[in-house]
């Protein structure tokens, strides 16, 4: 918790729905819980179903980085021409999808 203080996040009056811990403010606006250490939303009634649609995009997104940066490695050690191919279409296949997710959020 000292460090979210020192790195200039902003304790809240508000708890960690899951363990009742103090909430801080992160300097991106997040609201953060550091003994789960995960992102909070907070929901408005009646706003369910949007926080729980941006909360899946977001987990889609940080899954197909995690896809993108193993083909990565893949193609840094690839030599196989056909193999080279494949993993080429499907990272291009990841970063169209990227692309969409982002257009999506703004």
């Amino acid at each position: 918790m000292a460090d979210l203080l020192r790195q200039g996040s902003t304790l809240t009056e508000l708890a960690c729905p899951a363990c009742g811990s103090p909430l801080f403010r992160l300097k991106n606006g997040d609201l953060w819980c550091a003994k789960d250490e995960k992102k909070v939303i907070v929901v408005k009634e009646g706003e369910e179903a949007k926080a729980t649609s941006s909360m899946a995009m977001e987990n889609l997104e940080a899954t197909l980085m995690t896809k993108v940066q193993a083909i990565q490695k893949r193609i840094e050690s690839e030599e196989d021409p056909e193999e080279l191919q494949k993993l080429t279409t499907a990272l291009s296949g990841l970063l169209e999808n990227l692309e969409r997710i982002k257009k999506t959020k703004t």
